[in-house]
Parts: C-alpha cells; structure tokens; sequence
C-alpha cells in the first residue's frame, strides 16, 4: 500500500463510498465465509464497475484490523473540493471542525452534523488518509458521503462564505449566546473547535454570533466536541423543521 491509497472496512463504509463516488475503488476483499443481503449488494455494484473482487481467507483481512466486518476495500484518496467550487442551495448550513486530534471523535461529530442535515463540512488540507478506515467506520460512512471542500485555515473559510451570504458562528464560552435564543434558521457557517484548544480567540471575536451550551448543573469542563457537534448540529435542524411547519 502507498501513501496514495487506504483501506476502508466493513458495508457501510464500502456501500458509502460507492455511493458517492468519494473514492477510487481499486480492489474489494471479501472473507469466504462471509454472508449477507448488504455485503452481495455491494459486490453487485462492484461487479457492475469492473471494481475486481476476491474471496480471501477472514484471517488475511484480520491484518487490516478486527472491524472489518468481512469486507475490506483498497481505495484512492478522498475527493474534496475546492471551496469556491462548493455548491450550496438556499439557507445552507455549512460546518468545520478544526483542530480535532483523535480519528474516531472526528468521525463521530461528521456522523452527527450528516444526520442532522449539514449541507457540506469543510475541513483544512489535512492527510486523514492514514485514518481513512476509522473516520469512515466512526461516522457510519457520513464521512463519505459528506460533501467536503478544503482550505487553509478558518478565517480563510469565513472570509469567503461571508462572501456568499453565509453568517459565522462558533461555539465558545465568553461572551455568547445560549444555544436555543440564536437564530440559527438562516444560511449558517459554523466552527467547531477541537477539544484541546478550540478555536482561536481571534477567530472567535469576529463571529456574527458565539454559541454556548447551556448545562443543566454546574460543571466546569467544555463539552468534547463530538457531543458538542451533535447538540449544535440537531439544534439547527429542529429550528429549521419549525420554519418547514
């Protein structure tokens, strides 16, 4: 393997990538013994697309990790766009999460924002290849069908959606909003910081507004951010199905 290539493992992720064309498909293993309505309709889609497809022994795929759930994919680099290539229908909501450390809370907070009804994540030219498998498993494929464009910083990315009407927002501690009083209903950019630094006091001084969620006792640690992304995520969603009612 490469530093052009990864692995992905288990049906979702595989199901994912294919759906969305994330990735090159270069090869699929499959272990011998494996079964099931998910895994044949994936090897019929491969099979469709020439994607070459093997039978191997469970213990040959086991050298990838223990989660592969019987189905291993080689695959090219994520496709990501550029950001004034991204496209973005009417009040779009658009996310970043930056400065996440750990693989599996990055997949898991972009598991909540796809649920929730994210419109696009936007990420820095970061390598996540050498995680590839665990970002995709974390976030039950989101990761793959999520569309995701690249810049070199946040301000960067606040500058230009600014440009296309979109209003900044963040989640921080000092001198913000409760989460349920901020109108969340209109086309949203919003910053997640990683657990350890956030986001920069800079960044967070030119927010149009900043977050912060509330607590139903006192407690002084910040929320991690895959918990934090999912509060913020499904917060924007409820206010914008009571818009659609």
């Amino acid at each position: 393997m490469t530093d052009q290539t990864a692995t992905l493992e288990g049906a979702l992720s595989i199901r994912a990538a294919l759906d969305s064309g994330s990735r090159e498909i270069t090869r699929i293993q499959v272990a011998a013994d494996a079964d099931s309505p998910a895994m044949e309709r994936i090897l019929q889609i491969a099979r469709r697309r020439d994607i070459p497809v093997h039978r191997v022994a469970r213990d040959d795929l086991d050298a990838t990790g223990t989660s592969h759930g019987g189905i291993v994919a080689t695959v090219g680099p994520r496709r990501m766009l550029e950001l004034a290539d991204l496209t973005l229908g009417e009040r779009p909501f658009v996310a970043m999460l930056d400065g996440v450390e750990d693989p599996y809370n990055f997949g898991q907070a972009v598991r909540s924002l796809y649920a929730a009804g994210a419109d696009a994540l936007v990420v820095r030219r970061r390598n996540w290849m050498s995680a590839a498998a665990t970002v995709a498993r974390a976030s039950a494929g989101a990761s793959e069908r999520m569309t995701t464009a690249v810049v070199d910083d946040p301000a960067q990315a606040v500058a230009a959606l600014r440009e296309r009407g979109l209003r900044f927002a963040c989640a921080h501690r000092r001198d913000a909003t409760p989460l349920a009083r901020a109108d969340l209903t209109g086309s949203l950019f919003v910053v997640i910081g990683g657990e350890r630094r956030g986001i920069s006091r800079t960044l967070a001084r030119d927010a149009d507004v900043r977050l912060v969620i509330p607590y139903g006792r006192r407690f002084d640690p910040a929320l991690d951010t895959t918990s934090a992304a999912a509060v913020i995520a499904f917060e924007v969603a409820r206010q914008r199905a009571n818009i659609r009612t």
